[in-house]
């Protein structure tokens, strides 16, 4: 094999898709700054019980796991980063009231979820700890729309759920971690049959909510028929009057709500609402740009449990969801000793312009920089250069 060949669904990332990343990534830093949450720079590698405990099966099966050579313990190479940011939250800052949590970086999947996926996303992310209510829910939204708004993605879908929903379907009922995780998977992949086999055997009431919900999806016309359709309890009330404020809250012009109480996709740390942000890709289909919920549980594992919630999505694949950005203009400018002009590029860049040198000997074919300007010698005044429009 080819020793320039590299491992399924890892890629290199050349300079326009980079440039356009970067550019991303500041902007979106920068969206995040303005509502006030702080940038964070979790490790790359961590001890394996603080990456995963608590966190569920779907996370360890996604984490690379490696030995640390100094102390023989297991690490991980993060496949997400709240794990850790609830951490910080827990033990670094241990702040007694809110904090707003920003961060940027890689993480690594052992597996892809779906075909032309990355192992190797860019994660951004934005969290808010401290606060139960659903204010903090409905900023959390509101961010993600900013973001994406700001990368300049059009026609924005919010998805809503709740995990609270097939939690109070199921609360007459004792089930087995296996079989809640086995019913949470036939729901979050529509597996009507599959769930149908799962039922057998439940209460009459169970069996028939539980069937229900891979149907009850829609506009946010579905939260009254979910009232209708499944048993009446305090929990599944709380639940549905949270969402139906939520989607009240949320709809904008370029913003659609709809509602999958069936929704179970993500990580097993969620404990209440949960989202997925999608928009129209570039071959017309519908793509999942942004995913997040509330996970008060997260910090137990670190001795703290705070209220919690918080989204993320893969800088990499909003890049393609969106149109390229235009070429930054650039100056053209020889190499050479001659008088002043080394002088004259250095000035031009304190300024904040783009200098490209052409080299001895090369032409200039610099792809990512459009030159629309060059240095030239400044014919009315010896050893002084000027720029001029091409």
């Amino acid at each position: 094999m080819s020793a320039w060949v590299l491992p399924d669904h890892i890629a290199d990332v050349l300079p326009s898709e980079a440039r356009h990343i970067e550019e991303l990534r500041r902007g979106l830093l920068d969206t995040a700054r303005g509502y006030g949450y702080e940038l964070v720079m979790p490790p790359m590698v961590e001890h394996l019980e603080s990456l995963l405990t608590g966190t569920g099966e779907a996370l360890d099966l996604m984490t690379f796991k490696l030995v640390d050579q100094l102390s023989g313990r297991s690490l991980g190479l993060r496949a997400d980063s709240t794990p850790q940011v609830a951490r910080i939250d827990a033990h670094l800052l241990n702040r007694r009231g809110v904090a707003r949590l920003s961060y940027c970086g890689p993480v690594v999947h052992t597996r892809v979820d779906r075909p032309l996926a990355s192992r190797e996303p860019l994660q951004f992310g934005a969290e808010i700890y401290g606060h139960a209510g659903l204010e903090a829910d409905l900023e959390v939204v509101e961010l993600v729309r900013a973001c994406l708004c700001h990368a300049g993605v059009q026609r924005l879908q919010l998805d809503l759920a709740d995990v609270r929903v097939i939690d109070a379907v199921l609360a007459p009922v004792q089930l087995s971690s296996d079989t809640v995780r086995a019913i949470h998977a036939a729901l979050a992949g529509k597996d009507v049959p599959g769930l149908a086999e799962l039922a057998q055997g439940l209460p009459e009431a169970v069996r028939s909510d539980l069937m229900s919900l891979p149907g009850l999806f829609g506009d946010a016309s579905v939260i009254s028929k979910a009232r209708a359709l499944l048993t009446p309890s305090a929990a599944l009330s709380a639940a549905l009057d949270d969402l139906q404020w939520l989607a009240d809250h949320a709809a904008r012009d370029d913003m659609l709500v709809t509602v999958d109480l069936a929704d179970l996709r993500g990580y097993a740390y969620y404990t209440g609402m949960r989202f997925a942000v999608f928009a129209q890709g570039p071959q017309g289909a519908a793509m999942e740009l942004a995913r997040g919920g509330r996970y008060d549980e997260v910090g137990a594992v670190f001795g703290r449990k705070r209220p919690a919630v918080g989204f993320s999505l893969d800088l990499k694949e909003l890049v393609a969801a969106v149109a390229p950005r235009p070429l930054v203009a650039a100056i053209r400018s020889p190499w050479g000793m001659e008088p002043g002009l080394r002088d004259a590029v250095a000035a031009l860049r304190a300024e904040g312009h783009t200098v490209v040198c052409a080299l001895p000997g090369h032409e200039h074919e610099v792809n990512e920089f459009h030159c629309d300007r060059e240095l030239v010698p400044d014919p009315a005044r010896a050893g002084a250069w000027t720029v001029k429009s091409l």
